[in-house]
């Protein structure tokens, strides 16, 4: 039976904290909030751990794991060799929301990085999290978690109906501030690549080191967890629609009601009434990151066949929410 605990995000409570890394310690997999989105944890450092958190997702071994630190030392013990762009970016994003590709250290369990020679690594600013890593003075391996090719989890309740008693422990902080998963920038390259594109964009980047390139090949992008197979995707079908006018978005959904109920995730107004049409309507990238993956958890919940997610321009942060929609979409109108 999996133990749910209800913990306050700004002080969290240090014996259920402490309960959690003897868990970690002890090979057992602890699911926490960071500020993307909720992580499935296991001690990166055991092999044999690293293996139980890939079965409890079902996900491919080809697929490697950001490992999770909570200071200095302890990167140095997954890491080896950063950069002097890599300390500037350290200085400047961490902790935060940014997932740096390193040269793997050997002691790092070998299933973390599917068998490549780099590692990838970050140290998340939610409190939760950071307390959690401290107290298990190990690093920890955590993927999402959900059912690997599901959304990502933004509250607790995500991580149960995926996961449910493959879990020993959970740690309700509420819902996570981010909504989508950490930037992905791959140091073992040059120039530095992004491999997955997230709240800390191409733009913050180059201020801090220059020139960043934009993975596009699957050799590179293999490098980065969610980036070689289908992710995110809710039971209903998605269609994604990039560019098409208001007027055409309210005839696509109309069109697509005849398959059976339909929802809409995005910022124009559709004036439909139909009992089986279910509306989420999001406005900026944050609000788009933010909502996104509960969305398509809710409209599921409500029995959408489809959902029609309007597409939004790519500049700053909408380039991370267009990557994640063109990941869960079936189809895409452009």
């Amino acid at each position: 039976m999996t133990q749910v605990i209800r913990l306050d995000p700004a002080l969290p409570r240090q014996e259920a904290i402490d309960l959690g890394a003897s868990i970690i310690r002890d090979g057992g997999l602890v699911a926490f909030p960071t500020e993307t989105v909720y992580g499935l944890g296991a001690d990166a450092m055991n092999e044999t751990a690293v293996q139980k958190l890939f079965r409890a997702k079902r996900r491919p071994a080809d697929n490697p794991l950001i490992v999770h630190v909570s200071d200095r030392d302890m990167l140095d013990s997954v890491a080896a060799g950063v950069t002097p762009q890599g300390e500037r970016l350290i200085g400047r994003f961490w902790p935060g929301p940014l997932t740096l590709v390193l040269k793997r250290q050997p002691e790092v369990a070998r299933s973390v990085s599917a068998g490549l020679p780099s590692v990838a690594v970050r140290m998340p600013s939610n409190k939760i999290a950071l307390e959690l890593i401290k107290s298990a003075r190990t690093p920890i391996a955590a993927p999402s978690g959900n059912a690997s090719g599901r959304p990502s989890p933004t509250i607790a309740a995500h991580v149960l109906e995926d996961l449910g008693d493959r879990v020993d422990l959970i740690f309700d902080g509420g819902p996570t501030s981010i909504g989508i998963e950490s930037t992905v920038l791959d140091l073992t390259t040059e120039p530095p690549m992004i491999l997955r594109p997230g709240a800390v964009t191409r733009e913050m980047l180059m201020e801090i080191i220059g020139r960043v390139d934009q993975a596009t090949s699957g050799e590179h992008l293999g490098r980065s967890p969610g980036t070689r197979h289908q992710h995110y995707s809710p039971r209903a079908r998605v269609l994604l629609v990039e560019h098409d006018s208001p007027e055409s978005i309210e005839l696509i959904c109309r069109e697509r009601l005849t398959e059976g109920a339909v929802g809409f995730i995005g910022h124009t107004r559709a004036a439909i009434d139909d009992d089986e049409f279910f509306v989420i309507e999001v406005g900026s990238a944050d609000d788009y990151a933010r909502a996104l993956y509960g969305a398509l958890r809710e409209l599921d919940q409500k029995g959408a066949r489809v959902i029609v997610v309007e597409g939004i321009s790519e500049d700053g942060k909408g380039a991370a929410v267009m990557d994640r929609l063109r990941r869960a979409a079936s189809e895409v109108i452009e």
